[in-house]
């Protein structure tokens, strides 16, 4: 008697935000192309909305620099170990992990020896700092896929198969923003300057930040006479935002919802933003912006010997020259954020000159087309992990 084929099972780790949409994603696209199929590992709530009962909780992973995770190795150690012990019992058909590479690497390196097919979803920026890195990749994974265009090149390069997928941020929806609607919804009169402040997604980065961001609207209040702040954020930080802006001269508005936050976007006559995905997102949306950071002092010590590019702004790297502002560590001060901001509010030209830059830009970060058709990236990123599972069996008795 033949009976439906076992379930081919998917062993999927993210450690961040961005990874947890990347992963749902790739869930999403994989389950079109085989419906018998099972999702474990490690994810947030997007990837368990899809069906993951996460292996522990994803935002232990979820730390940025070394001063930040020193105090944090031995539970990061403990959850590597839970990690490797689950594979191990579970023999998955094939693992993706997706960005967080400062785990997904030791992870790749410990679970070698079992011979299970490993796919690297997001090369990791080394091509940006610590090139030396590279080395140690090969045999870490069967595939390693792309988010930019140049990267495919570069691992080439340097004997590293690589395959360019497209970026996620096609898919996002951020273009898809009604600024009007979002006024309307908050009661934000036409004339009121509207700016989105991104700090982050990080629990290391949204303290940091905030205050700074806090100064920086009281300057711009001042300045207009009526300014509103609004704080695109997750669901689990909403709690620490509302706590750490409940005294600022204008309070922002806090926003959880993902087609409130694109709204707010195309409403926003500037973004200030942490350096990442969100240029991306912002870039997308046609809203100009400003990228601030500021990391902790012995982070951005031995990040400074270690940068080989001359930008953190993606949109700066892929356009090839500094197209928005980057104010870090010492430059990312209020009366600086302030004054950047209010540039893009009154010079309708330096406006202009993002949102050409931004459409260049975005026409560089579409999947490639398969077999003469197009395709998401998460597509592309799907065929990729069923190349490597192995045929489906039908379970006979």
């Amino acid at each position: 008697m033949t009976h439906p084929a076992r379930p081919r099972i998917v062993w999927l780790l993210a450690g961040e935000a961005s990874g947890d949409i990347l992963g749902a994603r790739l869930m999403e696209a994989l389950s079109q192309l085989d419906h018998n199929m099972m999702f474990v590992g490690v994810g947030g709530a997007q990837m368990e909305a899809l069906g993951l009962h996460s292996l522990f909780p994803m935002q232990d992973l979820s730390i940025m620099g070394l001063a930040e995770i020193l105090p944090r190795i031995r539970k990061l150690s403990a959850r590597l170990d839970e990690a490797v012990n689950d594979i191990t019992l579970r023999q998955p058909d094939v693992i993706v992990t997706i960005d967080s590479p400062g785990f997904a690497l030791r992870l790749l390196k410990r679970i070698k020896h079992l011979g299970i097919p490993r796919l690297h979803y997001v090369g990791p920026q080394v091509w940006a700092w610590r090139e030396r890195r590279a080395k140690s990749f090969p045999q870490l994974w069967d595939r390693l896929l792309c988010l930019l265009p140049f990267e495919q090149s570069w691992f080439k390069e340097r004997g590293i198969p690589a395959k360019f997928v497209g970026h996620p941020v096609i898919q996002s929806g951020a273009d898809s923003g009604d600024g009007a609607h979002f006024r309307r919804r908050h009661g934000i009169a036409d004339h009121v300057p509207i700016i989105v402040l991104l700090p982050g997604s990080r629990k290391s980065e949204v303290p940091r930040l905030l205050p700074i961001y806090g100064h920086m609207v009281a300057i711009l209040k001042a300045r207009f006479g009526e300014v509103c702040p609004v704080i695109p954020i997750s669901p689990l930080m909403q709690g620490v935002v509302r706590h750490a802006t409940a005294k600022w001269a204008e309070p922002p508005r806090i926003i959880v919802d993902m087609h409130d936050k694109f709204d707010a976007f195309a409403a926003a006559g500037v973004a200030m933003t942490k350096s990442g995905t969100s240029t991306l997102e912002l870039a997308l949306a046609g809203t100009p912006m400003v990228v601030a950071y500021r990391v902790h002092a012995l982070t951005a010590y031995f990040a400074r010997r270690m940068i080989k590019v001359p930008f953190v702004a993606m949109v700066n790297l892929l356009a090839g020259r500094e197209i928005v502002p980057e104010l870090l560590q010492e430059k990312c001060t209020p009366e600086n954020l302030a004054s950047a901001v209010t540039r893009l509010l009154t010079d309708p030209n330096a406006r202009a000159a993002q949102k050409t830059a931004f459409t260049d830009i975005m026409s560089q970060l579409h999947a490639p087309d398969r077999d003469g058709t197009p395709v998401t990236p998460a597509e592309a990123a799907a065929h990729e992990v069923m190349a490597l599972l192995p045929p489906s069996e039908k379970l006979t008795l």
